[in-house]
């Protein structure tokens, strides 16, 4: 078994990273969404209801409840939560020694803390996917810093044998994620799914397409379909891989996984998700395909006895009977036949729902059993390093982490199976009890979660998209133009990732449906109406380009369009569109209709804030911070984090301390090599080389 401490550090600086770049994205639009003049004050969801201040965090774990303590309100105390968040990130992503558990918990717990206020704007499926993921980094983090150890056997020596356990979940919650995301779609009963043909629709109605988008819209149709059938391939067939005892099969499958996100990402605005996806595959990896040490990356030579020559070519077989299996399986279940007069490839899906329904309830079981038997073996091979580790104190020190990492793992692992069951019922019903009642206990925390991406593609007549309009009169309307999300037909796709916009993807999610399905939409209607500087910031960065800058709007009403991807041969627009209905009816302040539903949907300010001190010094610093920050766009803000990561990390590495003796060290090894050749000769020849022996001996000492 390899090691895997340097894909531990890269699934750390990866999850920093992400952590940079979600905290830093939110904080761009707390006032807009959460502040007192925000579409969804963020002071509302944190009611003390004379509750002892423990129980409040148990049932709603997030430290703003202290923000009134420092002096701050809810709004603000979530500045200064992302700020640290921010700053914290920042410093594990370059420094060795911050890679520590306990920074790892503060961020955890900071995005958590968010999280309990972030309503529906929080409510995506990769902001969970964070949390979970860093509840992981907080076990992977070492107690003590990186050091140089050694190659011993394929590992390091000195290394801990519990290291590597935590590190396993890692790899469990990718096969989740991606197992699941592909059977969704099939369970769905989608039949843009079950036709091949969703990727033909998917360009152009997702929520932020990017400008690749509109091209990867109009390759063949025969190709989107085979892009589907490849899609499935790595996401249903290919996770199981992940725990194959082969590691050339584990590879293939990271490099899968791999191509699949960043296809993605070209096409699509998916913030931070698909980068915490490729984070979460250095799971996969390990030291000894990653590492520049020669003791690490020196290719064994064949063997020479004849049991191991035996397991090599049995390994081969295996992995070639799997590389057939999958192939003759994509092949025979997707009808793939190639069409030499057009050159193209044809596919079709050759079986039904009921089938695939029956093969899921037939492996989802299976699958929890080779997740036991992987995580079992992991905690044999943890087991026998603990034996191997010398010393008394030492192996008494390592046993009692082991002891509770190890119980972590197991418990996590239970929890993790609840959600994961949610994709075949059967299953989820036949799970032990105590999983259950584990998972219940702790699902605020958000350590497990169930996923499934993409499960119906929407917008298959035409993209649907609100449109807001404005008016002094009630008789002449000027358009809302959003930032990010498609208005202007001659406009091109925005690039975001890794910044999301929440407001933009929330309006693609309330074009789905009526108003009334999206509460928060009212209230957004209300600020505008009202003129709220905060909130006109989310529709426009730059306040003068917002139309009604000057003064508000008397009306504001929304209409619903369907939009398209223009036609390759119109090359002055990026989209066409067609007017739908009337999405919101006009109003304006003081209207029934517009007081009725805030009423409704308790978005009516009954009292005003409470005022703080203006001589708070920490709310003063907090405002002058945002004064600074807000001329900058968000993506330009995260982009320019980004690149003064890349910057300093370049000059750490030109100002790193290169070791002198790394050449005397090479030479000595050749010595070595050379010395044990000599030894060697001279036994067979009878005669014993003492002195050859001898001039090693010490050299091995040091």
């Amino acid at each position: 078994m390899a090691s895997s401490r340097v894909p531990q550090q890269l699934f750390l600086q990866g999850v920093a990273a992400v952590y940079l770049f979600a905290f830093a994205s939110l904080y761009t639009q707390i006032p807009g969404l959460y502040g007192p003049e925000g579409i969804l004050p963020a002071r509302r969801t944190l009611r003390p209801q004379g509750k002892g201040l423990w129980q409040q965090l148990w049932e709603t774990p997030t430290l703003l409840w202290e923000a009134p303590r420092l002096g701050l309100d809810t709004a603000q105390g979530l500045d200064l939560l992302t700020l640290l968040g921010t700053v914290l990130a920042l410093g594990a992503l370059l420094l060795n020694s911050l890679r520590h558990p306990f920074v790892y918990l503060l961020l955890w717990v900071a995005y958590l803390s968010a999280y309990q206020v972030g309503q529906v704007f929080l409510y995506f499926q990769w902001d969970s996917l964070l949390l979970e993921t860093g509840f992981l980094a907080i076990l992977v983090a070492p107690l003590r810093g990186p050091s140089k150890h050694k190659i011993l056997q394929g590992r390091l020596a000195g290394a801990l044998p519990h290291e590597d356990l935590p590190f396993w979940l890692v790899r469990w919650l990718l096969f989740r994620l991606m197992f699941a995301s592909g059977v969704v779609k099939l369970t769905s009963r989608c039949p843009t799914w079950w036709g091949l043909t969703a990727l033909t629709y998917h360009y152009e109605t997702q929520c932020l397409p990017t400008p690749a988008a509109w091209f990867a819209h109009h390759l063949p149709v025969w190709l989107h379909k085979l892009s589907v059938v490849a899609t499935f391939l790595i996401e249903i067939a290919v996770p199981p891989l992940f725990f194959a005892p082969i590691r050339r099969l584990r590879l293939t499958a990271f490099y899968a996984q791999a191509l699949l996100q960043v296809l993605i990402i070209i096409t699509g605005n998916y913030n931070f998700f698909n980068l915490l996806t490729l984070v979460l595959t250095t799971a996969l990896l390990d030291d000894r395909h990653l590492s520049a040490e020669p003791g690490l990356r020196c290719h064994k030579k064949m063997p020479t006895s004849w049991p191991k020559a035996l397991l090599t070519a049995l390994s081969l077989l295996l992995e070639l009977t799997v590389y057939g299996l999958l192939a003759y399986g994509t092949v025979y279940y997707f009808g793939l036949e190639v069409d030499w007069q057009q050159h193209i490839i044809l596919s079709k899906t050759t079986f039904t729902f009921h089938q695939f329904s029956q093969w899921l309830k037939t492996v989802t079981l299976p699958t929890v059993w080779l997740g036991t038997a992987s995580l079992a073996w992991e905690l044999l091979v943890v087991l026998w390093r603990w034996i191997q580790v010398q010393g008394w104190s030492r192996k008494f020190s390592a046993g009692i982490q082991l002891s509770i990492l190890g119980t972590a793992t197991v418990a996590l692992f239970l929890i993790s199976l609840v959600p994961y069951s949610y994709v075949e019922p059967g299953t989820h019903g036949r799970l032990w009890t105590g999983a259950h009642r584990l998972f219940g206990s702790v699902e605020h925390l958000q350590l497990a979660n169930s996923y499934g991406l993409f499960r119906r593609m929407t917008g298959v007549g035409g993209r649907p998209e609100v449109v807001l309009e404005g008016s002094y009169d009630g008789q002449h309307w000027t358009e809302i133009e959003f930032m990010y999300k498609p208005g202007n037909v001659s406009r091109p796709p925005p690039f975001l990732t890794p910044h999301q916009p929440r407001l933009d993807w929330q309006m693609w999610f309330a074009a789905l449906g009526p108003h009334t399905h999206s509460p928060w939409f009212t209230g957004l209607v209300l600020r505008l109406l009202q003129g709220k500087e905060p909130v006109i910031r989310l529709v426009q960065s730059h306040v003068a380009n917002y139309p009604f800058h000057e003064r508000p709007p008397t009306y504001l009403r929304a209409q619903r369009y369907k939009y398209w991807f223009s036609k390759p041969e119109d090359q002055s627009r990026w989209w066409h569109r067609q007017w739908v209905e009337e999405f919101f009816p006009s109003v304006s302040l003081g209207d029934p209709t517009l007081e009725t539903l805030l009423q409704q949907f308790g978005l009516k300010d009954k009292s005003p804030p409470r005022a703080r001190s203006p001589s708070n010094g920490l709310a003063q610093t907090l405002n002058w911070v945002r004064t600074q920050l807000s001329p900058l766009e968000p993506p330009i803000l995260l982009w320019g984090l980004f690149g003064a990561v890349v910057a300093i990390r370049v000059v750490q590495t030109l100002l790193a301390p290169r070791p002198l003796q790394s050449s005397k060290q090479t030479r000595e090894e050749k010595r070595k090599q050379t010395s044990k050749k000599d030894s060697r000769a001279a036994s067979e020849q009878g005669a014993p080389n003492s002195n050859s022996s001898d001039s090693w001996a010490p050299r091995r000492k040091k």
